[in-house]
């Protein structure tokens, strides 16, 4: 299966929606005026792609229609598409690297259920088949069953996790971790925490905490925070985004469950809001199913286009 195939898949129900929404509004090109705009404006907010980002799409595509650019609804969406893949590339950018022979560290943060063990298990996955050296380090030690997952990823890939007893200080246990890959020579420490929800401060203040106990053994780590955040949540991940950047520092995304919700439009607003690079999008429980985000093969199976 092609790379753009696991995306097409993976947006159906999203494009299904948003195809409902564009045809909604619009049935002949020709035919439409000015509410016609409002109206699609006001159905893409409620698909999702939040105020800031429907605003923008729809100028974008009134200015090109106003200019005699579309002509057809086939043009409409192209454009639309246009518009999105805009969006969707700003801020972009490569993973964070550091010197050849040094650690980088990954801290995944997010609210409870968000996907965060699941997707260390198949980025463990996937760089260790690309030759990595990867540790993991389970530093959600409210949960037993959090740790247990983890181990039985590291298991399933051949990589080392360090984890500690249940009820464990997290700090502890992420500058353990961060010492241990350091000296048994480490290309990537993914470390897990614990799900938390955007309100609960003293568990957000925990997450600055960690990121002390890591910097103490590598100066400037982590060089990444990513926000795990659940698409079928919609509009509430714009919350949660803006609350762990303010404590945990968050540096990118991995978007999670895009399969199973017809909310793609989430991942606009989110870029539209905070410019935030998205590194990987999961469509899927295998582990080929978390791939690198490509703005344009998003954009494209967002509108049920072809590459």
């Amino acid at each position: 299966m092609s790379i753009f195939s696991i995306f097409k898949r993976g947006l159906e129900k999203s494009a299904t929606k948003l195809s409902r929404v564009v045809n909604g509004v619009f049935s002949g090109i020709k035919a439409h005026n000015a509410a016609s705009f409002d109206d699609l404006e006001a159905m893409l907010i409620s698909a999702d792609f939040g105020v800031s980002a429907a605003k923008k799409v729809v100028a974008g595509i009134r200015d090109r229609y106003e200019r005699g650019k579309i002509a057809t609804d086939a043009d409409l969406i192209v454009t639309a598409r246009d518009e999105v893949s805009a969006i969707l590339k700003q801020g972009m950018r490569d993973i964070r690297t550091v010197p050849d022979g040094e650690l980088l560290v990954i801290l995944m943060v997010g609210v409870n259920g968000s996907g965060k063990t699941t997707t260390i298990g198949k980025l463990a996955a996937k760089w260790k088949a690309e030759g990595k050296k990867v540790i993991l380090g389970a530093c959600d030690t409210f949960r037993a069953a959090a740790v247990e997952q983890l181990q039985l990823w590291g298991e399933r890939t051949g990589c080392q996790v360090i984890s500690s007893k249940h009820g464990a200080d997290p700090a502890s246990v992420a500058f353990d971790a961060t010492m241990a890959a350091k000296s048994r020579g480490a290309d990537i420490l993914l470390i897990d925490t614990a799900g938390r929800q955007q309100n609960q401060q003293n568990l957000m203040a925990e997450l600055n905490k960690i990121c002390r106990s890591i910097g103490k053994v590598l100066p400037g780590a982590p060089h990444e925070v990513w926000l795990t955040v659940d698409a079928s949540l919609g509009a509430n991940v714009i919350n949660q985004a803006r609350e762990f950047g303010k404590t945990a520092g968050v540096s990118g995304l991995v978007l999670t469950k895009l399969d199973g919700t017809g909310r793609g439009g989430m991942a606009v607003a989110l870029h539209e809001e905070f410019g935030l690079p998205t590194f990987f999008a999961g469509f899927g429980e295998a582990p080929e199913d978390l791939q690198e985000f490509d703005p344009e093969f998003y954009a494209n199976a967002l509108f049920g286009l072809e590459k």
